[in-house]
């Protein structure tokens, strides 16, 4: 196959070149089906690192069905890699989400290469949409027993590095996992402690932590001093405004912020009513909300629109929202070597825009999955 006559993202980049695609991998040349991608944006698959739900299911519900229907919806919406979040639950229903998680084989829709294990070590005070009932202290062999359950799919571990038993539990679990910082109260010391123990995440920036000020710069200002960290951001148009999402873009530059959707299952229907972790949430238009608390409980738009958006309405320039969706977040969860750019020897997972943004064609492992 060889998409031809597009733009082509490379390094940071469009360039007019065309793109080589032989079985399932991305090569420097060959012959085969012409895909015309005249005057389009070529780029690799999305990877959204975090995600609980969409079109009526949540990666909780811990079946293959409802990883299947997520999967093929992010699928065609051109997010080919994804690696959805828990909520904070018992360790046994944790380890039953993670077993189905481990044993899933469908290839069908987006390739599922990880877990975000979102909670349960987080803040009561910062738990936001999280269920209060389950949190539990953070506890490295509670973690490893779910790495193990979950089959070692386990990427991203949150914690609330204030929490008593954190540190320890961030320096035994640093080498096994990538730590981030989440549903805190923390302060810029204690968050600094925490990057120097080995943390080097922090999950939906600006949302359930203490906000940056000129004398308390908090969980943000230590996040921006620390060059190893990456930042989540979630480029909705209800978690942060335009203008916050450009100063992150300044702040943190455009390797280290990672663009994701923190969807719910209400992502791709209707207003209505849905649930969260077990909580009654009510959806309006772009916006979902814990129905007996107001609380913000994740989004109702999926990466690609996230990005669209980011470009569009918040002056974010494309090559940025490129990076920041498909190199950054295959970086930060260790799948580089095969995701998330196209370099030859990669899975060929591409997506070819048209200017406006609109997906005019989505590959999946070399086969043409939409348009």
């Amino acid at each position: 196959m060889i998409v031809k006559n597009g733009l082509l993202f490379t390094d940071k980049k469009f360039e007019k070149k065309d793109l080589y695609v032989d079985g399932d991998k991305i090569v420097s040349g060959c012959e085969g089906e012409i895909i015309d991608a005249t005057d389009c944006y070529v780029i690799p698959g999305l990877i959204d690192i975090h995600f609980h739900g969409c079109v009526g299911y949540d990666f909780c519900d811990g079946t293959h069905e409802a990883i299947e229907h997520m999967a093929e919806y992010q699928l065609q919406n051109g997010i080919t890699t994804i690696c959805p979040a828990s909520m904070t639950f018992s360790e046994a229903q944790l380890a039953d989400i993670f077993a189905a998680a481990a044993s899933y084989k469908n290839d069908k829709g987006a390739t599922l290469v990880g877990i975000n294990m979102e909670g349960p070590f987080i803040s009561m005070e910062k738990k936001g949409a999280q269920n209060g009932e389950f949190i539990h202290k953070p506890d490295a062999d509670m973690f490893f027993r779910l790495q193990e359950a979950a089959g070692g799919l386990i990427k991203l571990c949150d914690i609330a590095p204030e929490v008593d038993g954190a540190m320890e539990c961030i320096e035994k679990i640093a080498g096994n996992v990538r730590v981030s910082l989440a549903h805190t109260a923390a302060d810029f010391d204690v968050a600094e402690e925490a990057f120097k123990k080995g943390a080097k995440h922090v999950t939906h920036l600006y949302n359930a932590m203490p906000p940056y000020s000129h004398r308390a710069p908090g969980v943000i200002g230590a996040a921006c001093d620390n060059e190893n960290v990456m930042v989540e951001l979630i480029c909705d148009g209800v978690h942060s405004h335009p203008s916050t999402v450009r100063t992150t873009f300044k702040m943190f530059g455009d390797d280290r912020v990672i663009l994701i959707s923190d969807s719910m299952m209400a992502c791709g229907l209707e207003d209505g009513q849905y649930t969260l972790g077990g909580q009654a949430v009510t959806v309006k238009g772009n916006l979902a909300t814990l129905t007996e608390l107001g609380n913000i409980a994740g989004s109702v738009t999926n990466l690609m629109k996230c990005m669209r958006k980011a470009v569009q309405e918040m002056g974010i320039p494309l090559e940025s929202a490129v990076q920041c969706a498909t190199v950054n977040p295959a970086k930060a969860i260790g799948v580089f070597d095969k995701y998330g750019s196209l370099e030859a020897g990669k899975q060929a997972d591409v997506v070819v825009l048209d200017k406006d943004l609109n997906i005019k064609y989505v590959i999946k492992a070399g086969e043409v999955v939409h348009g």
